[in-house]
């Protein structure tokens, strides 16, 4: 095998060229009408589809066909609502779990969030404070080869790249180390607060989105401009309660004031506790 392989010179016979390949994936259709519950989820099928055929085709790429054939080619309507769906995952990485934080959504729906979960009598690593590790000294998963050792699962040069927290991405920092709380990041903050600022970034960037939506209003058939509206409701909300959840209960282990020029939690702790999730009535 080459120096540098992908999955895509798998799957595409480059590697192998006597065999035959292909991809599959999972697709949960529900039972909304548009299939996917959210009208811009489709546009995972359609990527999913089109890579099937050119792996090579960018995410911009993909979905600028899919918004002009889907709700219109106005340049007007297509370029603030492809940057939309450009930075989603991020944003929706930076309120809910930023800095490579994973599996801290509550047991059960795995909708909402609970980095305090901690089910006494199951498998440890389906709960959430087994994957973030927080303590008075700092929070993350050690799994350099000091600890786990699961970073060796990586060829050279990244198990190297991941092992060593100073060239460790940092988008990926808490899943490989447990960090103090603070530790100075490239950009001058400590953890803790940079911890804060991603959280609230991800805030900020879902009511952008509800300010961009809004304008959209009359390039778009009412039906799906109100849909897909209420869907931003509902998120914008669900960044908020992530949020709060998340930096109220870490804060419990830092001691470290919430940064100043973020905006101020508006949940308590022990009520976010107590949520018990009723998806039919949230969706």
């Amino acid at each position: 095998m080459e120096k540098v392989s992908t999955i895509a010179k798998i799957t595409d016979g480059t590697l192998r060229p006597s065999k035959i390949t292909a991809i599959s994936g999972v697709a949960n259709i529900g039972e909304d009408e548009n299939w996917t519950g959210h009208h811009f989820a489709q546009a995972n099928w359609y990527a999913f589809g089109r890579l099937a055929w050119n792996h090579e085709l960018t995410s911009e790429q993909i979905a600028d066909e899919w918004i002009k054939m889907t709700f219109t080619d106005n340049k007007e309507f297509v370029n603030p609502v492809k940057e939309m769906m450009l930075t989603s995952r991020e944003t929706a990485v930076d309120y809910m779990m930023p800095l490579g934080l994973h599996h801290i959504f509550a047991s059960g729906h795995h909708y909402g969030p609970e980095p305090w979960g901690d089910y006494q009598g199951g498998r440890p690593d389906w709960s959430p404070v087994y994957y973030h590790k927080a303590d008075a000294n700092g929070v993350g998963f050690d799994r350099t080869k000091t600890g786990s050792n699961a970073v060796s699962q990586y060829f050279s040069p990244l198990n190297n790249i991941y092992g060593n927290i100073e060239t460790c991405p940092e988008n990926l920092i808490l899943w490989f180390h447990h960090v103090p709380w603070n530790y100075q990041m490239k950009d001058g903050k400590t953890l803790w607060e940079e911890l804060c600022f991603k959280y609230d970034t991800g805030v900020k960037n879902v009511r952008e989105y509800q300010k961009t939506w809004d304008k959209m209003e009359g390039y778009v058939d009412a039906e799906r401009f109100q849909q897909v509206q209420s869907k931003l409701k509902i998120q914008s909300k669900d960044a908020v309660w992530w949020k709060d959840a998340c930096l109220l209960y870490f804060q419990t282990f830092s001691k470290m004031p919430i940064p100043y020029e973020i905006e101020r939690p508006i949940h308590e702790l022990e009520d976010l506790k107590k949520i018990k999730l009723d998806l039919k009535h949230h969706n």
